[in-house]
Order: C-alpha cells, then sequence, then structure tokens
C-alpha cells in the first residue's frame, strides 16, 4: 500500500504551458485590436464651431502652428512635402481620411496649402477639427 501513495517529484509538478499558451494568445489579441491614438505634434487652439460632428477613421491628421508651421506625425514639415507625406502615411491607412487641426491664428492660405495637397493625393474625406 506504501507504494501507490508514494509519488515522485515528477508527478507533483503542475505544468504551466497551457497558461502561458493562454497568455501569450491574449496579449497578441490586445495589441491586434488596441487603438492608437494620432497626435499631431503640437497643441493648437481649434476654431469653435456648432456643428462638430466626430471622424471615425483618420489616417492622416496635420496641425497647423499660429506661426503657419505644418506638423504631421509630431514632425515639421516642409510646406513642399506636404502632399508626400500625406500620400505615405494614406496608402498605410486607405480607408481613414484627414483631419487638419489648424490654430485659430494660422493663415487661410496655410491651411488652402494642406487641403489643395490632400485632394492631389487622392484624399476624399477631409475635415478641418473644431472645437464644439
Amino acid at each position: 500500500m506504501a507504494r501507490r501513495h508514494a509519488r515522485t517529484d515528477e508527478q507533483l509538478d503542475i505544468n504551466l504551458t497551457p497558461m502561458l499558451d493562454v497568455v501569450f494568445i491574449m496579449l497578441i489579441f490586445f495589441i491586434v485590436t488596441a487603438t492608437f491614438i494620432k497626435q499631431a505634434g503640437i497643441e493648437v487652439l481649434r476654431p469653435d464651431a456648432l456643428t462638430a460632428v466626430q471622424k471615425p477613421t483618420v489616417s492622416v491628421l496635420v496641425a497647423i502652428s499660429p506661426t503657419g508651421e505644418i506638423y504631421i506625425d509630431k514632425k515639421k514639415v516642409d510646406p513642399n512635402a506636404v502632399r508626400a507625406h500625406i500620400e505615405r502615411i494614406h496608402a498605410e491607412n486607405p480607408k481613414g481620411g484627414l483631419v487638419v487641426q489648424a490654430d485659430r491664428k494660422s493663415t487661410n492660405e496655410k491651411l488652402m496649402a494642406v487641403l489643395e495637397a490632400a485632394r492631389a493625393a487622392g484624399i476624399t474625406e477631409v475635415a478641418v477639427a473644431t472645437e464644439s
């Protein structure tokens, strides 16, 4: 009878492999389904609007500073290279649109330059960010 109840160390170990597999699969799931917040790179005082509507899918976020500097993906961009940057980012997510965060004190000239670059890049969903 003593032999039946005696167990070796191998029998007492808990197999952690299935638990580690489940944790790894959950980690992959959360990484794939996570939504990442796009940031323009600078703080912008957006103009007020009464009819603001939130856009569900945004692939390109462009910010225009009060001094007229253009930022895409937290980097200052030359006004002549805006179209190339927009095309590159839009190619990564073609279903998303473009949102321009123009500061209240920025000029319409810079806003129009960004909008023309977006149209030349083939983006049809374009919006201007406002405070509601």
